[in-house]
């Protein structure tokens, strides 16, 4: 059973949803859509979970504007994401991949399916057992020294399929500076 509440806090109004539950303490959750979900042991006095709630409108407003920003901030994502590339910016990808692939044919690498997605979290994905890497179609955007570190990095898995101490030397004996170009994709 739930109650809509009103308290009157340093920060104005505040509404909140009071769901009373077998809890053993107060929890207060400020949700991504700013709304405030409290929960409460029935025995708790409703004066005293106002006052609780009041008593933590700063945080609550400081949560709400953070998932503002964040909503923005996904929000300009997805239209980034949206942005179609045209087949010549692709294929400067592709041409570092021919590039940088004579050194992973030294070591038996067959040459890959090379594949494009726009993708949120990442800027590559390589499948070894199926001998197809993923690229991430906004690396178009990116300076050529970072397309060339995401390319390296996808061509390793095939030697290593995942992130050991051999993995990361196999990258810097070939990229010395990895490490300055994975922050330059990343904007740091």
């Amino acid at each position: 059973m739930s109650d809509i509440r009103h308290v009157s806090a340093e920060q104005g109004i505040i509404e909140y949803e009071l769901v009373r539950k077998q809890v053993k303490n107060i929890n207060l959750r400020v949700r991504r859509d700013g709304s405030v979900s409290v929960s409460a042991n029935r025995r708790v006095p409703v004066s005293y979970i106002d006052d609780f709630v009041a008593g933590r409108g700063a945080f609550i407003m400081r949560a709400r504007e953070q998932y503002k920003k964040q909503r923005e901030s996904e929000g300009a994502c997805q239209q980034e994401l949206r942005r179609s590339y045209s087949k010549e910016e692709l294929a400067e990808i592709v041409k570092v991949c021919d590039e940088i692939y004579p050194v992973f044919k030294d070591y038996g690498v067959a040459y890959p399916v090379v594949k494009f997605r726009n993708m949120k979290t990442m800027w590559g994905n390589c499948r070894p057992a199926r001998g197809i890497i993923t690229l991430n179609s906004r690396l178009a955007d990116k300076p050529r020294e970072c397309v060339e570190y995401v390319v390296l990095h996808e061509f390793a898995h095939f030697i290593y399929p995942n992130h050991s101490k051999q993995f990361y030397e196999l990258v810097e004996m070939y990229m010395p500076d990895w490490r300055e170009r994975r922050k330059c994709l990343n904007g740091k």
